[in-house]
């Protein structure tokens, strides 16, 4: 062995100086550009000038968040889809409804006597009206299911009595036994000549596989996925989900509210079973779920039926002067979404309550208003209008839990009084005023319902159907928790903080 300082060092392919020096240069880089992309992403959330709220809390986000506050807002924030989604709805049907809607407007201003009793909401009907073309529309029947098994029975019954056409349309639509069963079904009235068309919504129904799917569309069924969602593909297209629920049977009767086809609906699950609020209309207003499953369907396809008019029986009754005996409960189909010139969904919310003059009564399983709407209510509340709010014991998303939470403390001091219900999952979404007006749908009072989602929901002028709705929430009253300002003090300070993150993070949401 010769002598030490002859000794050579074993050789290093990777040496550790070059290797640092590397990746602090590329962690330099990756900084600069997102630090890039921030300030972009944050100057044009203040130029589009939405709500200030939801804006700092993406810039926090954006902030404390290097990398993955960008992946979020890239899936979450952008608002790149409004200009496109315009020009899908200047179709025929779209263009009825807009200059009928116009018609019944000015006709109402001049005789304002054909409101009879529905002159104290006015208002919400002008208002509903003008920014989203919705027709006040008199049907013959409306029937209410409170379980997502009673919901289903009926849609199923619905079905199988198709002569002409199925047009189904649900954000969630599992391979389950229940899918199976209503696929089944589909099949065979496609069988038996019967046009039926599904449409399913991308995220919703991510599970949807393949070949369900397939099998569907070689039995003649057309299956229509709304803004298909690649992942882990990065795409914006996440954010704004269709979360309809309808159902059109032969143009003469309709379904629309909060339930979807899958078994936790019909058999409930680790909740419990599920409640939920669902309705079934025969009379004109089938003609407004016709129209917006057809949009939303020319929104995938960009193309529309032909002979569209043989889809509005209703509608060709109206033109020939003929009504529906019995023709007495009158509503309007409100139908939101980003596409729209106006949160339409959240200004009726909020009209609705500031009209209430004796109570309000409300059932949502995510409560995460504006501030425009939560206002509404404490103002309500302060005003001595009896307001309850009917919210879950348990959710499926802790998060969106903990955020609906967050809101207990300031209700409670307004004096509105909080139930959580505890048999079961409560899924409805409901609004009832005075016993005199209910609005039942698809739509969560949140912000996501209020700016992301494609909504759908009935406001019902008829006493009938409130007092139906009513009775329906005091007897889930009394399968309920009401909290005290004195036991809501009580919780624990670790629920407190997971309020407190929840909250900051339900604009995002």
């Amino acid at each position: 062995m010769g002598p030490a300082g002859n000794r050579r060092l074993p050789f290093v392919p990777f040496p550790g100086i070059m290797f640092t020096s590397g990746w602090q240069i590329f962690s330099a880089v990756l900084y600069i550009m997102n630090l890039f992309l921030a300030v972009y992403a944050a100057t044009s959330m203040v130029m589009r000038r939405q709500d200030p709220i939801k804006t700092l809390s993406w810039v926090t986000v954006l902030i404390l968040l290097p990398y993955i506050g960008l992946i979020l807002y890239f899936f979450f924030g952008m608002h790149y889809r409004k200009r496109r989604l315009y020009k899908f709805k200047g179709n025929a049907e779209y263009r009825y409804r807009k200059e009928t809607s116009r018609y019944q407007n000015e006709y109402i201003k001049q005789n304002p006597q054909v409101l009879g009793d529905l002159e104290p909401y006015k208002k919400i009907i002008f208002q509903n009206l003008r920014n989203s073309y919705t027709l006040v529309e008199n049907n013959s029947s409306i029937e209410f299911f409170f379980t997502g098994k009673e919901a289903l029975e009926a849609m199923y019954k619905a079905i199988e009595g198709a002569s002409k056409h199925i047009h189904l349309q649900s954000y969630i639509f599992e391979n389950d036994r229940t899918g199976e069963k209503f696929a089944n079904l589909l099949m065979e009235k496609a069988a038996q000549g019967v046009e039926v068309r599904v449409i399913y919504d991308g995220m919703g129904s991510i599970s949807l596989k393949k070949d369900f799917v397939g099998k569907m569309e070689r039995a003649g069924i057309e299956m229509l996925c709304f803004a298909k969602v690649d992942l882990p593909l990065p795409t914006s297209k996440v954010n704004y989900r269709n979360h309809r629920k309808i159902l059109v049977v032969d143009g003469e009767c309709g379904f629309l509210g909060g339930v979807n086809i899958a078994d936790r609906y019909w058999y409930g699950n680790s909740l419990g079973p599920w409640h939920d609020t669902h309705m079934k209309i025969v009379g004109e207003a089938v003609s407004s779920l016709q129209t917006s499953f057809l949009l939303d369907r020319y929104f995938i396809l960009n193309r529309k039926l032909k002979k569209w008019k043989k889809y509005y029986p209703q509608l060709e009754m109206r033109q020939r002067g003929e009504q529906n005996p019995g023709n007495s409960i009158a509503t309007q189909i409100l139908a939101s979404g980003p596409d729209s010139n106006w949160a339409s969904i959240m200004q009726c919310f909020f009209s609705a309550i500031t009209v209430a003059r004796n109570h309000i009564y409300i059932v949502s399983p995510y409560f995460t208003p504006n501030e425009s709407v939560l206002n509404a209510i404490k103002i309500a509340a302060l005003g001595n209008v009896d307001v309850r709010i009917m919210l879950p014991d348990k959710s499926d998303t802790k998060i969106a839990h903990y955020s609906t939470m967050s809101y207990v403390g300031e209700l409670l001091e307004a004096g509105v009084k909080i139930y959580l219900f505890k048999k079961g999952f409560n899924h409805s979404k409901v609004v009832s005023i005075d016993g005199e007006v209910s609005i039942v749908g698809s739509a969560n009072m949140d912000m996501r319902s209020f700016e992301h989602n494609f909504e759908i929901l009935s406001v019902i002028y008829d006493k009938g159907c409130a007092g139906v709705i009513e009775k329906q929430f005091l007897d889930d009253a009394a399968a309920c928790r009401e909290l005290t300002p004195a036991m809501w003090a009580r919780r624990s300070r670790r629920q407190k903080v997971l309020e407190s993150v929840s909250r900051l993070l339900s604009p995002l949401l």
